[in-house]
């Protein structure tokens, strides 16, 4: 039997393993895609630590999105056929030299695309895009502050904000070198939250009107701060916790400015409303085959290096996308 390699998961809050495992069979609806690339997402270090809000029965594959070229078809599958350069999404088994999918799940990766650059789009421009799109319904001219502004979802944000929604973004990070790339990136201004106050800077940057929508992802001291930057009708959306530290929302600074806090679960949006879910993926796939917009990738890790891209990411090392290799 035909086999492949993949890092696997073993035992909780333990180290990845890279083995071999048996190549399954297709269904009729599903696809064999060699994997290039896998994107690592934060999410795919909280369940391989048990923390996650999807838990996966051990042991299992990570990895939540891949590029790849499709290998073997199954017999009802009409979407792609053999050859075809395609970037998928699936909740694990994506860090591993060979994926098996749903042909749904497929999106094809347009001429003149990388492999290296639509592996960054599903996840963090897919949720970039619902983010201010769907959610905070951003209008040209307005100011997006974004925290963690140089991470793989904040530089997203901050191409898409300033790129294709035309607005003005401030990054707040929590370092000199992340907000001079988040400053590159196309960010109009940036805050070093370590060492200034986030609230009085976005006060002073937008003459004391503050920001009209805040994208957030850190949580903590850092989200209560971000709330109280909006303006009058501000809207704040929650994308994660990379800080560790889930807030509380203190009600009446909603109530004060008439401002708006919301949510954005990206891969509910796959369970619940498909067609939106696939449609932020095209669109990306899209805008990077137009040049309009310019994935970040970080860092590049040999699968056989996972746990060393694992600890890159919860060092706060990263910036920008990083990615496995499986060549």
């Amino acid at each position: 039997a035909r086999g492949y390699r993949a890092a696997v998961c073993a035992e909780l809050a333990k180290p990845l393993l890279v083995r071999d495992v048996p190549s399954p069979p297709l269904q009729p609806h599903q696809v064999r895609v060699g994997v290039h690339y896998c994107g690592l997402n934060f999410a795919d270090i909280l369940a391989c630590q048990g923390l996650y809000q999807e838990k996966h029965t051990l042991p299992f594959t990570p990895g939540m999105e891949f590029s790849g070229m499709v290998m073997e078809t199954g017999g009802n599958v009409s979407a792609v056929k053999e050859g075809c350069r395609v970037v998928g999404v699936t909740g694990t088994t994506a860090m591993a030299e060979e994926c098996v999918i749903d042909q749904k799940m497929l999106w094809r990766i347009p001429e003149g695309v990388s492999y290296e650059d639509a592996v960054v789009l599903p996840v963090t421009y897919g949720t970039a895009t619902l983010v201010l799109d769907r959610r905070a319904r951003v209008q040209p001219g307005e100011t997006v502050l974004v925290t963690a502004g140089a991470g793989a979802t904040g530089l997203a944000v901050i191409d898409l904000a300033v790129n294709i929604f035309k607005a003005k973004v401030i990054a707040a990070a929590g370092s000199d070198a992340k907000c001079e790339l988040a400053l590159k990136s196309g960010a109009s201004h940036s805050v070093n939250y370590s060492r200034s106050n986030l609230r009085d800077e976005v006060k002073r940057l937008t003459d004391g009107r503050g920001a009209d929508v805040a994208v957030e992802a850190v949580g903590g001291d850092i989200f209560k701060a971000a709330l109280q930057s909006l303006a009058w009708e501000g809207r704040i959306v929650v994308i994660g916790f990379a800080g560790g530290k889930i807030p509380s929302i203190p009600a009446n600074l909603l109530l004060l400015k008439n401002v708006s806090a919301m949510g954005m679960y990206w891969s509910r949006y796959q369970k619940e409303n498909f067609p939106v879910f696939s449609s932020a993926i095209s669109s990306a796939l899209q805008y990077c085959q137009e040049g309009k917009i310019h994935p970040n990738i970080g860092a590049v890790f040999k699968l056989e290096e996972a746990n060393e891209a694992f600890n890159h990411v919860l060092q706060r090392k990263s910036t920008g996308k990083v990615i496995i290799s499986m060549k």
